[in-house]
């Protein structure tokens, strides 16, 4: 039930495709790359990221010069690899003479960032056709999402417990785990995991080495100091880098049959126990003797006192369970914060509920001071960034959800839409949110789950989600054959397995009607949704 191996890639050593060389580009593919860069930079940078950006068409032919020698010679330019950091207090009320409660902020030349976008446009480009990135890792991708990566988390714990087996989850720490990575160890990665060779290699090789950083803190900048080890923070190509060094993890965790899913430096793993292996966890238990070694070899500190273990069984029950967990004991907690999102050992997300209403109401108080200063128009919008967001926020997961939690929620939205209109706590709210078309919690929850299964049909969600779904195959000709309609799996419990988008996704679906299913884009899809999703809200209004 958890983790089918279909799409489990198999990492060796010899790669079937080879990348040796980056191609040179063109200025329209210069001038759309700056484009698309956010304007930021660094203190460094002899022209300010906006005016770049307004006067690329006449630097272009320079600035291409630049780009294509790099790539061709396979050497990265001394100037764009020293970093200014600023430091910045986490919160205002910490104590600022303890530096742990700063946080680094570096800052890298723009035309850095230019040079970085276009290798990693190849880059991943070349990733995507062979094959390389891990498919449980949902970190700097695009289709892929925290709500993406936690919607299989919670399928697959789902789905175990509804066929009556336990289900421990480790939540690692890693330490810094951007900051420590071995610079060789990375190129050898490349070399030998992903293909890169040549002149491609090269340039990696000069982009890792002698860099450099200096501090800027009430305009004094301390002398430079070199970085020896890490991805260089802020950059365009560290994320994707410090995915690939990661790569053995995946090989590491099949071998124990662990499944897992990581988000950039986040890994979480899972495993069912039967009721027939109740008392033991040893697998699980050498393969994070074995991450940690591994870990360890890898200049990546795992911080134990930092990893969390949860357990759900099939009922729920969090006082008990009959698993022997042995070291892990000490970390065990009835609620984890995973990737934002509060889980409990009984699915009802109460603590999560909790925390976006009392953060949703703290905004809706501090937007009514300056409600007066706002149009209408603004004012709304500044709501939805504010509250909407939070309400939002991996609602996917809120399916099937206690029927008084969601009642919480849609008290946020009722409050938002009060404020906005300036209507009294005592009229009927219904027709309010009816006039702003604001769908309610409820049914924002299933336009998300059907949002999700839309992309998984059309190739726009991940693999990992795409493959849950199965189109409906009668045994002998029907009508319904063509009605793209789901197979929905068998379960026992409803606050189970019938919450599992596995589950739940094809038992929306079957539900629309036929010409929303066959929506033919996905704005097509959004939009008649939404109107079919209102018409089932707001039908007596």
């Amino acid at each position: 039930l958890i983790s089918p191996p279909g799409l489990d890639p198999s990492i060796v050593v010899s790669c079937p495709l080879t990348f040796d060389q980056f191609e040179p580009v063109t200025l329209s593919v210069l001038y759309e790359t700056v484009k698309h860069l956010k304007p930021s930079g660094s203190p460094s940078d002899a022209i300010p990221p906006r005016l770049f950006k307004e006067v690329i068409t006449t630097l272009g032919p320079a600035v291409l010069a630049v780009v294509n020698g790099s790539l061709s010679s396979g050497v990265f330019p001394r100037n764009c690899k020293h970093a200014t950091v600023q430091p910045l207090i986490k919160k205002p009320n910490l104590d600022p003479s303890v530096l742990s409660n700063f946080r680094p902020i570096s800052k890298l030349p723009f035309l850095s960032k230019i040079l970085e976008k276009i290798v990693y446009v190849q880059l991943k480009d070349f990733l995507d056709e062979n094959g390389n990135l891990e498919v449980f890792q949902s970190g700097f991708k695009s289709l892929h999402s925290t709500e993406s990566a936690l919607l299989r988390v919670f399928n697959d714990i789902l789905l175990a417990t509804d066929a009556g087996d336990h289900v421990v989850l480790v939540l690692l720490d890693l330490t810094a785990a951007f900051d420590t990575l071995d610079h060789n160890i990375l190129i050898s990665r490349l070399q030998q995991l992903v293909g890169i060779r040549g002149t491609a290699l090269q340039w990696f090789r000069s982009y890792l080495e002698d860099r450099t950083f200096s501090v800027n803190l009430n305009n004094f900048q301390s002398s430079s100091a070199p970085l020896l080890y890490g991805v260089p923070q802020g950059s365009v190509l560290g994320p994707l880098l410090f995915s690939l060094y990661l790569l053995p993890l995946g090989s590491i965790l099949r071998k124990h049959n662990c499944a897992f899913h990581c988000y950039a430096d986040d890994t979480q793993i899972y495993v069912p126990i039967t009721k027939k292996d109740a008392h033991s966890i040893s697998p699980l238990i050498k393969c994070l003797e074995e991450l940690k070694i591994w870990m360890a070899l890898n200049f990546l500190h795992l911080n134990e006192g930092k990893t969390e273990v949860i357990v759900f069984s099939p009922s729920g029950n969090s006082e008990s369970h009959p698993i022997a967990l042995g070291s892990l004991t000490q970390s065990v907690k009835s609620t984890v914060t995973n990737l934002g999102v509060k889980m409990d050992t009984g699915f009802n997300l109460d603590r999560q509920i909790s925390s976006v209403v009392r953060s949703s109401f703290f905004q809706l108080r501090q937007l009514a001071k300056v409600k007066s200063f706002l149009s209408r128009k603004h004012f709304e919008t500044v709501i939805h960034a504010f509250v909407t967001t939070r309400l939002d926020y991996c609602n996917s997961l809120y399916f099937g959800a206690p029927h008084s939690s969601l009642s919480r929620l849609q008290l946020v939205q009722n409050a938002a839409a009060r404020l906005l209109t300036g209507t009294w706590k005592r009229e009927h709210i219904t027709p309010v949110l009816a006039s702003l078309h604001w769908l309610p919690v409820h049914f924002r929850v299933h336009f998300k789950i059907l949002l999700f299964v839309f992309k998984s049909l059309n190739g726009l969600a991940p693999p990992y989600l795409s493959e849950l779904l199965h189109l409906h195959s009668p045994s002998r000709s029907l009508r319904s054959a063509d009605q793209l309609l789901l197979d929905v799996p068998r379960t026992r419990r409803k606050l189970r397995g019938d919450r599992a988008f596995a589950v739940a996704g094809p038992s929306l679906w079957n539900a629309l009607p036929m010409q929303v299913r066959q929506a033919r884009s996905l704005n097509d899809f959004k939009s008649k949704l939404k109107t079919h999703l209102f018409s089932l809200a707001f039908n007596s209004v």
